[in-house]
């Protein structure tokens, strides 16, 4: 009980405010992750974790049963769910993959704002075991794996200050790099890249037309970003 006790002190000790100068440096750096075409082939795989790793949590909580998730090397994924085909179940599980990544990194930004910077690099390593029993292909829980391997390493060797920089160049990834994805979305159905997509799944399934929910998932992202921007610099 009392490594337990000093374990849990560990996770919910608070770190001094960072100073502006980290924060943006973080944010330089994150920015470049998402901005250069090299750099983003790999770094978006984390980006489909976190997406379809929304996909999973709404239809948990939608009712729906989770049967499993694919994570692809081209930074595509899967997730299948069961339950009625239609409904607001359905909708609510589509719509999240796209607002999932700037909505956890919301999340993020407010637990780092609040001086959490190492129980919200814990609480990344809990989302990731949880999203590892649902993987269903080998590519998937590599990719799995390595990301937790790269989080855990900060939370077990980086000092307190270390793991505080790291947990906020996590923190901006997710907020800049959900955009991207939704603009590149945009850009596979011009090119008609994309016919089941998202967008387009929730067209079908709601009758708005899929540019629509395109817009939606924009406004969340971009807004999850400007939120996320200002708690963590203001």
């Amino acid at each position: 009980m009392e490594i337990l006790g000093r374990f849990w002190a560990q996770v919910t000790a608070t770190v001094p405010e960072q100073p502006a100068g980290v924060l943006l440096g973080a944010a330089a750096v994150a920015a470049l992750l998402v901005l250069s075409p090299v750099l983003w082939r790999s770094t978006r795989h984390v980006v489909t974790i976190a997406h379809e790793g929304a996909h999973g949590v709404a239809a948990l909580v939608s009712g729906r049963r989770l049967s499993g998730i694919r994570l692809h090397s081209d930074t595509s994924g899967l997730t299948v769910s069961a339950g009625r085909p239609t409904g607001l179940g359905m909708v609510l599980t589509c719509a999240a993959g796209y607002t999932g990544p700037g909505l956890f990194g919301l999340g993020a930004a407010a637990l780092l704002a609040s001086g959490h910077a190492i129980g919200l690099l814990w609480a990344l390593l809990a989302l990731l075991a949880l999203l590892l029993v649902q993987i269903r292909n080998w590519y998937g829980l590599w990719s799995v794996l390595v990301t937790g391997g790269v989080v855990f390493a900060a939370t077990w060797w980086l000092p307190p200050e270390g793991q505080a920089a790291f947990a906020a160049l996590a923190t901006w990834f997710l907020l800049l790099a959900a955009p991207r994805t939704v603009l590149e979305l945009q850009s596979a159905r011009r090119r008609r890249r994309a016919p089941d997509s998202d967008a387009d799944q929730l067209a079908r399934l709601t009758g708005l037309p899929a540019l629509v929910w395109v817009g939606f998932f924009l406004v969340v992202d971009v807004g999850a970003l400007v939120l996320g921007g200002r708690w963590l610099l203001v």
